[in-house]
């Protein structure tokens, strides 16, 4: 049929996730994009935009992909906050194992390249940043922390989060990165029994 699309916009959405990913913002043209979900660049603006609109798009998939994730291991926060933080983690470490995918953290690039982003997207990348810290503050409010605690370990539980995706892509073995979130979760321990 005249007209019709003939491709699956979700496959052609990851592809494209997944070219961001490997590349950042600014690294992917859009012959990479085009390479990458097999669309002409005509079929790339009619479908989704120009470069910076279907960036955005891949950004908020990202960020809902593996926000359900994190919302799903923090779930167990009120009873076992520890547990849950420890399961946040290890949604992290299972996304950098997973050969799959590239190293890092879709966010964490966006957020390094801030300062070179149309304000549209810097926007866009610290509201995702945001949303994660808020969802840390939630459960460990939940799970007995004080305000100000529970703000502060949000802040510096995303903080190493994000790290953990940056010097994973600076190739940091999977040994040294349990050692960093062994570390928090030491520290969260402390600070729930005091």
């Amino acid at each position: 049929m005249a007209g019709k699309k003939q491709f699956d916009m979700d496959t052609a959405l990851d592809a494209a996730m997944l070219q961001f990913w490997r590349d950042g913002y600014a690294d992917t043209s859009l012959d990479d994009l085009s390479r990458a979900t097999g669309l002409n660049r005509s079929s790339l603006y009619s479908s989704f935009g120009d470069k910076e609109t279907l960036f955005l798009r891949c950004l908020d998939r990202y960020a809902g992909r593996y926000g359900e994730k994190f919302d799903a291991a923090l779930s167990c926060a009120a009873s076992e906050p520890v547990a849950a933080v420890r399961a946040f983690f290890d949604v992290t470490l299972e996304r950098i194992a997973d050969p799959e995918l590239p190293d890092g953290c879709l966010i964490a690039q966006a957020a390094m390249a801030i300062p070179a982003l149309s304000p549209r997207v810097a926007a866009h990348t610290k509201e995702a940043l945001g949303l994660q810290r808020l969802r840390l503050r939630a459960a460990l409010k939940a799970g007995r922390l004080t305000d100000q605690d529970a703000e502060t370990f949000a802040v510096h539980v995303a903080a190493v989060n994000q790290s953990l995706a940056v010097m994973s892509r600076a190739g940091e073995s999977p040994a040294q990165l349990l050692a960093i979130v062994g570390v928090t979760i030491d520290a969260l321990s402390q600070a729930l029994r005091a």
